[in-house]
């Protein structure tokens, strides 16, 4: 079942991704060579809201304030046959409710640093090394629980992912890094969720009457094989894509030495349309799938998660506000 949904997913984004492509050939044809040396940085900050203010509303319903804000940055180099490109992504979002005084829930927190070095081998073919590093800023709870308990934070997890393999580039728009020599390392740093076994982390080992004779593991190391596609454009020829920027991500893991016929997915997407200079509507999706990440349901309404599994994470935002490009 784990195969079949990732052979559906890569087949999908391949799919979807091969016109784009072939269009982005074909424009490149057209264009001379890239000759720019040096470095070249820039980024992007964003802010989007939504708001409900209801009074004496027959209907019903509640106050209600959303905001997500997103800051990008990239810095890249290239010299000759060398090429290194670092990225930081960072995202944040809160969801405020209620009839007085608002309650405030989180609903983004991402840190995403990238760092790969590569050196040309043949054509569009370089040697590259990666460095990759995720995590989140503050507390996670599962706000369906009658808990105050974090489910996660800063650091539980965090996820340093570093590979050698090979780096297709066939022109500025897309990279696909193939890596069969991969380290990944899933941090746990909160003695709570580590004693737990969260995230996959061997968990801590208790004697017959239930006293702690060893602690939870903070650290796991995984050797595996890793596939990295990044699409990203912003210069669409079509006329109605002109005001449109796509980003679209995934990541594929598999750990050799333990069950390596269950693949991580990590796939992101974004898609920015530009009313003007400064306002846009952005588009992000998220989908998870890790086998060793456990996420429990209330099945008999007692407040508590009963049945615990692996299962297919999804996020969507949708949101409208202000831009700043640099």
């Amino acid at each position: 079942m784990k195969i079949k949904l990732f052979v559906v997913l890569f087949l999908f984004f391949t799919l979807n991704l091969s016109a784009q492509i072939t269009d982005a050939e074909s424009a490149l044809k057209k264009r001379p060579a890239d000759t720019v040396r040096g470095w070249k940085t820039g980024g992007v900050m964003s802010l989007s809201f939504a708001q409900t203010s209801l009074t004496n509303w027959a209907s019903g319903g509640e106050n209600s304030l959303s905001i997500n804000g997103i800051f990008s940055v990239f810095a890249q180099y290239k010299d000759g046959k060398n090429v290194w490109d670092n990225s930081l992504d960072m995202g944040y979002g809160l969801l405020g409710t209620g009839d007085g005084e608002l309650e405030y829930k989180k609903t983004d927190d991402k840190i995403d640093f990238l760092s790969k070095y590569g050196r040309q081998a043949h054509k569009n073919f370089y040697y590259a090394a990666l460095l990759n590093c995720k995590t989140q800023m503050t507390n996670g709870y599962d706000y369906s629980l009658e808990s105050d308990l974090p489910i996660s934070t800063y650091l539980a997890p965090a996820y340093i992912t570093t590979a050698l393999g090979m780096d297709y580039k066939p022109d500025s728009y897309l990279s696909v890094f193939f890596a069969p020599v991969t380290s990944r390392i899933t941090v746990v740093t909160l003695e709570r969720l580590a004693n737990a076994g969260s995230f996959g982390v061997e968990p801590a080992v208790y004697d017959s009457l239930g006293v702690m004779i060893e602690e939870g593991e903070k650290y796991r190391s995984e050797v595996g094989g890793y596939i990295r596609v990044i699409y990203s454009r912003k210069d669409f020829e079509k006329e109605w894509l002109q005001n449109v920027s796509l980003t679209s991500k995934i990541d594929l893991f598999s750990n050799y030495l333990n069950s390596p016929e269950n693949i991580d997915i990590n796939w992101e997407n974004q898609l920015v349309f530009k009313l003007n200079q400064y306002l846009h509507v952005t588009f992000n999706t998220q989908l998870i799938y890790d086998d060793d990440i456990l996420i429990g349901k209330d099945t008999n309404g007692d407040g508590e998660n009963d049945e615990r599994f692996p299962r297919l994470q999804f996020k969507q935002i949708l949101g409208v506000g202000f831009s700043f490009s640099f």
